[in-house]
């Protein structure tokens, strides 16, 4: 198993338990001793080890993981959107439509639901945590963040959204899509990561309005429900996002509720707050 994403994967459950002492306590702003405390490490060993996972302090990484950071940031967003889904783009982030490419099944595909389709799988260790990926010759068909406790109810979901595919667990071929996957600095234009995917026309469509969400930003359900002109249908938004098959590329992570609330997500809302402050960070830092 890859050594750097060892590190990461023990990172990543440290940054874990931070970042839920801070949601507990974020109107307190706890200083850097209580957190640091509260995790078992030292001062200087945390400080080191945040910089490390996300580039700046620790000080100021927490700004981004309180309900007040996650209010400014729908209010920053909102003529983002406007300007995004106008024009096709998705602004200045890299995680976005024109590094990945959508290819729905036909309805053909959707009736034999798999038949001849060979799934290879593997689970990795990511910044974010371990990860199942499903991978076909057209694309990623899956990747949902797991647990170890919750590894074979993960394989399930994906066997059950392909019940007549051949499942064929190999490392070796996912893993080289997970080193590109969490390597941003990687990502190509003219190389986008192909998704292979499968739902009813309204489920499609609100995937493909949250890949025009640029990184760094978020939205609420309320603007993709109005962006994909269902502007009642927000229930039934929250239903198709909480179905998303492919976490992290096709980023639900960047919805939350209206009031500022982060909400539920497949990984758990911990990861939830953690990716959209890992991507806050990269993106602060980039502009400075």
């Amino acid at each position: 198993m890859n050594t750097d994403f060892d590190q990461f994967a023990l990172d990543y459950q440290r940054i874990e338990r931070a970042i839920e002492y801070v949601g507990e306590n974020f109107k307190t702003q706890p200083e850097l001793d209580d957190i640091a405390a509260h995790i078992g490490m030292s001062e200087f060993h945390f400080q080191r080890m945040f910089k490390r996972w996300v580039g700046i302090s620790p000080k100021r990484y927490l700004q981004y993981v309180t309900k007040e950071y996650a209010k400014k940031l729908l209010m920053n967003s909102e003529s983002i959107l406007d300007v995004s889904y106008n024009s096709g783009l998705s602004g200045p982030g890299r995680l976005h439509d024109l590094f990945v490419s959508c290819e729905a099944v036909t309805p053909g595909e959707y009736k034999n639901r798999g038949a001849d389709l060979q799934i290879d799988y593997g689970f990795h260790q990511t910044p974010f945590g371990e990860c199942l990926l499903g991978l076909t010759r057209r694309g990623i068909c899956g990747l949902y963040f797991v647990t170890r406790e919750n590894r074979d109810f993960s394989l399930a979901i994906l066997r059950k959204n392909w019940p007549r595919a051949d499942f064929i667990k190999d490392q070796k071929s996912t893993q080289k899509l997970i080193n590109l996957i969490f390597n941003p600095e990687s990502w190509q234009r003219n190389n986008p990561f192909k998704l292979f995917i499968h739902g009813t026309n309204f489920q499609i469509k609100v995937w493909e309005a949250l890949l025009r969400i640029p990184e760094g930003r978020i939205a609420s359900y309320e603007e993709i429900a109005v962006n994909i002109g269902a502007p009642k249908a927000i229930r039934a938004v929250g239903s198709a996002i909480a179905r998303n098959p492919i976490s992290y590329l096709i980023p639900c992570h960047r919805v939350v509720r209206k009031v500022g609330e982060y909400g539920n997500y497949q990984g758990g809302p911990v990861r939830k707050r953690a990716i959209i402050a890992w991507e806050v960070a990269h993106m602060q830092s980039e502009n400075e």
